[in-house]
């Protein structure tokens, strides 16, 4: 989730250094079961799902009781404006509960909930007696299908997509399979066409078109763009993205060249690679950059086509961009250490464990989380800057870039703590 996504970080309270906002481990004590916790972006509040003694589930936030009690309960995440969702069940009937009150709606079953980048909206994928489809913001699209794989929500929450089949399929009748079988529907209205397969797909700024891996037919992929298919076929394609402020559409494809960056179906980058996938635009369209293999069994990350002198043996995660579009950091696993890369340079420190780096406001520095067994660490430009905790989840820079918001479970505390980043660096 960038954290250009959080609406109100002005707003927030960035002066008192350290408030002790829950004991968990006064729940733990408490409560029969107590799952994963999850921390709202300003850092204000602790949750998770928990079972009462009836064996009932509910949510426990900051210590208080969610009034609602439900059979099963998960998903417990909250959005990036900060409002805290959950699913639950009750009576065999399942919705999406926000902050304590439950959607009119019911269905069969409910998952994969997803936020619009400003957190206006949230929709999941939904199953009824009449077929698959999405709920968006609690409004069930008309249209049900025989199978939905995907969603996705457009940038200001206003719409949802997802690939769907549009036919029943028995038992091998391979027959109906190869004619397409596979469309994509936005706000329950399919796509003209059929495919053999829909994949990934991802809206553009404005939310007027949106761009999907398609297959048309065994070994023959593309990528189609509100129906409309690219012109040419390649032998593979990854998850398409939209340039920023624009409609141009780019996308990883395998060439018989080899792996290269198409945009609107043409050559992006001048080369080619053994794969290329996770691309990421910066804030501002100028700049974009990939996770790239040079040779077989090394990765690394490409910008603009140039790639990284460093390559690492088992993973490197998606780029991240600083807000200037400047630098790039990226997290990489190599000889069973993860590690943060920051314009090809790697953090001497390892980990048992890494999540994506966070950039400042002005990019000048670089947060990160890491464990190490059971204790994780606050590090800094490279520099642990906390003690071990209990648990710790993800930093965020105040707005003028002159503070670092930490939030870690230490000693069965959830504490807000706010630091001074000249004393960490």
């Amino acid at each position: 989730m960038s954290q250009e996504s959080y609406p109100e970080k002005n707003s927030w309270d960035w002066d008192k250094a350290s408030r002790e906002i829950a004991s968990v481990s006064q729940w733990i004590a408490s409560f029969p079961e107590v799952q994963e916790f999850a921390v709202s972006p300003d850092g204000e509040r602790i949750a998770a799902i928990i079972m009462t003694d009836d064996e009932d589930f509910t949510v426990c936030v900051n210590g208080e009781l969610w009034t609602n009690r439900f059979e099963k309960a998960w998903s417990l995440k909250f959005s990036p404006a900060g409002i805290l969702f959950c699913i639950g069940m009750n009576n065999d009937e399942w919705t999406v509960i926000q902050e304590d009150q439950p959607w009119e709606e019911t269905f069969d079953y409910v998952w994969n909930m997803k936020f619009s980048a400003d957190g206006s909206g949230v929709a999941v994928n939904i199953r009824t007696p009449d077929g698959y489809a999405v709920a968006l913001n609690g409004i069930t699209w008309g249209n049900k299908f025989v199978q939905m794989r995907s969603l996705e929500v457009s940038p200001d929450g206003k719409r949802a997509a997802g690939s769907i089949q549009l036919e029943s399929l028995t038992e091998g009748d391979i027959f109906s399979f190869k004619k397409g079988l596979w469309s994509l529907a936005v706000d329950g209205e399919t796509w003209g066409g059929h495919f053999l397969n829909v994949w990934d797909g991802a809206f553009s700024g404005d939310g007027t078109k949106i761009a999907a891996e398609v297959r048309l037919v065994s070994g023959a992929q593309t990528i189609a763009v509100n129906g409309a298919q690219w012109t040419t076929e390649f032998k593979a394609v990854w998850r398409p993205i939209f340039s920023p402020g624009s409609h141009d559409v780019v996308a990883p494809c395998l060439t018989k060249d080899g792996w290269r960056l198409l945009v609107n179906g043409k050559p992006l980058w001048s080369k080619s690679f053994n794969q290329v996938w996770h691309t990421v635009f910066s804030t501002n369209g100028a700049k974009v950059a990939a996770v790239v293999s040079p040779e077989f069994g090394r990765w690394t990350i490409g910008i603009e086509g140039n790639v990284w002198r460093n390559t690492f043996g088992e993973v490197v995660l998606a780029p991240v961009f600083s807000p200037d579009g400047r630098r790039v950091a990226a997290v990489a696993k190599d000889s069973g250490n993860w590690s943060v890369i920051v314009d090809d340079v790697p953090w001497r420190e390892t980990f048992d464990m890494m999540w994506d780096p966070v950039f400042s406001p002005d990019g000048l520095h670089v947060a990160a989380r890491a464990a190490r067994g059971t204790d994780y660490f606050m590090v800094v430009d490279g520099k642990i800057v906390t003690q071990a905790v209990d648990d710790l989840r993800e930093p965020v820079f105040s707005p003028d870039g002159s503070k670092l918001l930490i939030k870690p479970i230490e000693n069965g505390r959830y504490i807000r703590r706010i630091v001074d980043l000249k004393d960490l660096v």
